[in-house]
């Protein structure tokens, strides 16, 4: 876990997509470049535009992935904290402990 930690804070975490790539590499086992192709190829970008902070601030926002809110502003209706889990586990068609719990409590 140290090591997905390592690589997915060295490719910026959730400012870039790095905190996608590891999900995929801890849920599923997948290596470091198995996993950029799938989250890249999931995100409809190249595999070079995960690690772009520009690239990905505007994607995250257009796919409602949430976004680092030091790194840009906000707008009312724009997804984030919980919603935005909920689109990162639709879009890569992952099970999120958080996310069922969610919807166990919330009754959907």
């Amino acid at each position: 876990m140290d090591v997905t930690h390592a690589l997915a804070a060295g490719m910026g975490g959730i400012r870039t997509a790095g905190d996608l790539v590891a999900r995929m590499q801890m849920s599923r086992g997948m290596r470091l470049n198995e996993a950029k192709e799938y989250v890249a190829g999931r995100l409809g970008c190249g595999v070079r535009d995960l690690s772009d902070s520009y690239a990905m601030e505007q994607l995250r926002g257009e796919l409602g992935l949430g976004r680092i809110l030091d790194h840009s502003n906000l707008h009312p209706g724009e997804p984030n904290a919980m919603y935005a889990k909920f689109r990162i586990a639709e879009l890569l068609g992952l099970r999120i402990n958080s996310v069922e719990r969610f919807k166990d409590l919330a009754g959907l």
